[in-house]
């Protein structure tokens, strides 16, 4: 947590769970861009959190299905983080999720379009180059070093940022 920002401790901020998809193909991955005014341009994983009654591969598809419209075949859970993703409130405040990254599969034919629900600040879905990824303002910002290769056999990636 950064200097100055306080953990939230409402009853409507606790811990959430997201499930992410790591979806690569042809060394590319799939990605989610961002655009606002106040956090600018910024890359993310498809997926979202998990609502209650669902279970994590049911929120992954789910949130595949609104963000890049199409199905994804959900293969091996790699990596757990926690990640306390800052709020703009005054004061700033953190929202800590569990983040759960499954690899994914989407089908041979997929073109990366938006979904019937794409996310919030979403403005387009493309395959990246791997290589490209520590060159790009992808959130969280050290899954970078792990998605492009450097990865660490760790399930358990403690704090992201």
């Amino acid at each position: 947590m950064k200097e100055g920002q306080q953990r939230d401790r409402r009853p409507d901020s606790a811990i959430r769970n997201a499930a992410r998809a790591i979806i690569v193909r042809d060394q590319k991955i799939l990605l989610l861009r961002k655009s606002d005014d106040v956090k600018g341009e910024r890359f993310a994983l498809p997926g979202g959190a998990q609502d209650p009654g669902e279970t994590l591969q049911q929120a992954l598809s789910r949130e595949c299905l609104e963000e890049i419209g199409t199905d994804v075949t959900i293969r091996d859970l790699l990596h757990v983080a926690d990640y306390f993703k800052p709020r703009h409130t005054v004061p700033p405040s953190t929202r800590q999720l569990v983040e759960f990254l499954f690899s994914c599969d989407v089908p041979g034919d997929y073109r990366p379009r938006h979904g019937h629900h794409p996310d919030k600040h979403q403005v387009e879905v493309l395959w990246k180059p791997l290589v490209d990824l520590p060159d790009l303002p992808l959130l969280p910002h050290s899954l970078a070093g792990r998605l492009s290769g450097e990865a660490t056999a760790r399930v358990y990636l403690g704090t992201i940022d």
